[in-house]
């Protein structure tokens, strides 16, 4: 279970599963993109391509094991991450499988690095259309600022000491997983005036979903002439539109949408030999 340390100071950490060709996983879950996740998806790709690919699944900044990261965010640091993780892993070239916020993380790895990625998985890409607003994002945030501007961080800190996984206990804050590891971190925190930690949460919200549709991290331009095959797993909610996934589709050269029920029982033994189908015919580009 490696760790590797950034320049800004923050260990990223990552976790190997099987062998063959590199597969670099970005989990689901937003602030928590951590390994954890995906053993709780539909599809979980360390058990479902283990057996033929090297599955390189990683804790984001901020999330799981990668908690010590100073508290900016930004998707330049994280795409910088992944790459010095396949660095780290002696990867040259390898695809990346995505999952809500990792579709947005996998867009922008390839714009950086198209000679780095020779194929992708996206599933349930979030992203701002008309079928959502900002708000849908913002809105797991407004319990830490509530409890912050009500009793102070103190209770914010009070609160990710009680669960520091921030998607399951909004009321912790983005930060919760260094809260409760890092001592000198959780008294920095207890000790900020209220004004300056609401604007520590604005300027994280803002930076981790940030106002730029559709897709957050890329502009349509790239989508358009995006070097890498995508195969896209549909979403179904407000967080994840299905019309994000069928505009990656449209847009992109070389994408291939699968159907928005890919992952129902019935459906989910075929979707899973597609994507290894994909996976495979892509490792060697």
């Amino acid at each position: 279970m490696p760790d590797l340390t950034r320049p800004d100071g923050a260990t990223i950490h990552y976790e190997t599963f099987g062998s063959g060709p590199a597969l670099l996983l970005i989990a689901p879950g937003g602030v928590n993109s951590e390994i954890a996740m995906w053993h709780n998806s539909a599809i979980d790709p360390t058990a479902a391509c283990a057996d033929q690919f090297t599955c390189i699944a990683m804790d984001q900044r901020h999330a799981g094991q990668s908690w010590n990261a100073p508290p900016a965010f930004s998707y330049d640091l994280a795409w910088q991450d992944q790459i010095a993780v396949l660095d780290h892993a002696g990867v040259q070239h390898a695809q990346v499988w995505g999952g809500c916020i990792g579709v947005s993380y996998l867009l922008r790895l390839i714009q950086e690095a198209p000679d780095r990625i020779t194929g992708a998985v996206g599933q349930d890409p979030v992203g701002l259309d008309h079928t959502n607003s900002l708000a849908v994002f913002n809105d797991m945030f407004q319990p830490t600022l509530a409890l912050a501007r009500s009793d102070g961080p103190a209770a914010v800190v009070q609160a990710a000491l009680a669960d520091p996984f921030f998607m399951a206990n909004n009321a912790g804050g983005p930060f919760a997983r260094r809260i409760a590891a890092d001592a000198s971190f959780r008294a920095d925190i207890e000790a900020m005036p209220t004004a300056d930690y609401v604007r520590l949460i604005d300027r994280f919200a803002a930076a981790i979903w940030p106002d730029a549709p559709p897709y957050l991290t890329v502009d349509e331009d790239f989508v358009r002439r995006c070097p890498a095959p995508l195969l896209i797993l549909p979403g179904s909610d407000a967080f994840h539109p299905t019309s994000i996934a069928h505009k990656i589709c449209a847009d992109a050269p070389n994408a291939r949408c699968l159907d928005v029920d890919c992952r129902s029982d019935t459906k989910r033994p075929a979707t899973i030999d597609t994507i290894r189908d994909f996976l495979r015919a892509n490792a060697n580009r």
